[in-house]
């Protein structure tokens, strides 16, 4: 499941954004192509960095890696 920005609008209130803006992505501690890669959402209109958003993508970023297994190696020892 992709995670959902949260944008203010101007009388104040909140809602869900397009994407993720570029500044949130870096603070998140990825990068643009990368950010594409795993499906995340971009709006590149946007140039604000909330702090809910940070704290989503580095919660959906550490549930990607968790999920990722490394590749287990074949011992070619006994084989001769």
């Amino acid at each position: 499941m992709q995670p959902q920005p949260i944008v203010q609008k101007k009388n104040g209130r909140t809602r869900t954004g397009k994407g993720f803006s570029r500044g949130e992505i870096r603070e998140a501690g990825t990068d643009f192509r990368q950010a594409l890669k795993a499906g995340i959402p971009i709006d590149l209109r946007r140039k604000t960095k909330r702090e809910e958003n940070i704290k989503v993508l580095k919660q959906y970023l550490r549930s990607l890696s968790s999920k990722k297994k490394p590749k287990t190696r074949v011992s070619r020892r006994g084989k001769m």
